[in-house]
């Protein structure tokens, strides 16, 4: 007498919520994650001038020329100079003249992104320093660790006067 043999079957995991399940840990993760964005350049347009108001004049000999040709070369008041220079150049007209100097800056517009934007750094970098140098004076403390009160009493000492404009055909501006 012989016996059927029976195959043992093995029992399927029901996988009909997986999808449902990984969809909503995926909607989990996506609201209460937090996104990094890059900061741009903080740049403030000027208001515009009010009828009667008259546009201020400006003693040139507190204004940088600041240029970046369409071969990336830095020229400062007519001297080629480097980024570190540069960064010297802001700091000791800024530290002299805090609130009349003001830095004319013009780009190609053949110039490369990074070129401008390490001429920007040299720029920021040279307030930052002033800043910095200015609040462990009368502080007691780093720039980072001031209040927003006293970092507003900080970029109001050392405002960022910066005009900007593009470099048009033939050179001129």
């Amino acid at each position: 007498m012989f016996r059927k043999r029976y195959r043992q079957q093995i029992p399927e995991l029901n996988t009909t919520s997986t999808a449902d399940i990984s969809f909503m840990l995926l909607i989990f993760f996506l609201v209460t994650s937090s996104m990094d964005t890059e900061k741009g350049l903080l740049r403030q347009m000027a208001p515009p001038p009010l009828e009667q108001e008259q546009p201020k004049d400006i003693n040139r000999d507190n204004v940088m020329q600041v240029k970046l040709d369409a071969n990336n070369q830095l020229t400062c008041d007519g001297k080629t100079v480097t980024y570190q220079q540069l960064t010297a150049e802001v700091h000791s007209l800024a530290f002299v003249n805090r609130t009349g100097h003001v830095i004319s800056i013009q780009a190609d517009p053949a110039t490369t992104y990074e070129a401008y934007f390490q001429m920007q750094d040299a720029i920021v970098s040279a307030y930052q320093e002033l800043r910095e140098e200015y609040a462990k004076k009368h502080y007691g403390h780093s720039y980072a660790a001031c209040t927003n009160d006293e970092k507003t009493a900080l970029n109001e000492y050392y405002p960022q006067r910066i005009s900007e404009s593009s470099i048009k055909e033939g050179g001129a501006q």
